[in-house]
């Protein structure tokens, strides 16, 4: 019997709605996109960072699962936590579950975002926590890390909107002439890191952001939705004189718009 056009068009109606809402409400949400970035010059030996942001998590689920496994399957030799990790203390049990995970040999730096603050979490929680499994927190601080012979600085700022960056002082004692990731939560304290910058003369290699979640929903590239800290920034590459910077969808979702649509959560690889 041949359908009407009205039952047609009711039809695919329908079928185009549950599309879109297994893309919004799942797909998006939990088909983690692996993204890869190369920095190096002509190839050769690398360093293989890998940034997790924004993770927001609240239960372990099988994409947690599943990101684990890669991690081990990619074998980074540092992992960076960029911030909103958790939201509330009562998570950090949860956060731990993830971290066990991860195998312990893999260095892990983790910086504070304003999730954190909001829910507050202290810096002393993340230190007990991360120091059990190979992590220091970094708050307007930094570590020399020694990879293959290769020395590189991390520098960690605070956050942007909650906590007290300062590149100045993150950046005092290190030696400016290696190599340097910084890890900064919010994208828009990059523009005091730049003009900062003009004088320190820190050799900032990367800066690597989170924080927008990409909008979590964009139509066409137009953001529906993009927090307090994120200026101009939205989601990917951003280049300025004075620094190359990423910023990553991110893993989570805010839990008050717990979709994604057009801003698939990603973890990317840099290879330095």
């Amino acid at each position: 019997m041949p359908l009407s056009r009205r039952k047609f068009l009711f039809l695919s109606f329908l079928g185009v709605s549950g599309l879109l809402f297994l893309d919004a409400f799942w797909i998006e949400k939990y088909l983690v996109n692996w993204s890869r970035h190369d920095l190096r010059k002509g190839g050769g030996k690398f360093i293989k960072l890998l940034q997790l942001t924004d993770l927001h998590i609240r239960e372990i689920k099988t994409y947690h699962k599943w990101i684990a496994k890669r991690i081990i399957r990619e074998k980074p030799d540092l992992i960076f936590f960029t911030g909103d990790c958790i939201d509330w203390p009562k998570h950090l049990g949860v956060l731990e579950d993830l971290l066990k995970l991860i195998p312990l040999e893999i260095p892990k730096i983790v910086i504070m975002g304003n999730a954190e603050y909001d829910g507050k979490i202290t810096a002393e929680m993340y230190h007990q926590l991360f120091g059990k499994y190979n992590g220091q927190l970094l708050v307007n601080n930094s570590v020399e890390f020694v990879v293959r012979k290769r020395k590189i600085n991390i520098v960690g700022i605070d956050d942007l909107l909650n906590g007290s960056p300062n590149f100045e002082t993150a950046t005092d004692e290190i030696d400016k002439s290696l190599t340097t990731i910084v890890l900064n939560h919010c994208p828009l304290y990059r523009d005091t890191i730049d003009q900062l910058n003009q004088h320190l003369k820190v050799n900032i290699k990367l800066i690597l952001c989170g924080h927008t979640h990409g909008g979590q929903i964009q139509i066409f590239g137009k953001e529906f939705f993009k927090p307090g800290g994120s200026g101009r920034y939205l989601n990917g590459w951003y280049k300025s004189d004075e620094s190359l910077m990423y910023v990553s969808k991110g893993v989570g979702t805010s839990r008050f718009l717990p979709i994604r649509f057009g801003a698939r959560a990603e973890i990317p690889i840099f290879y330095l």
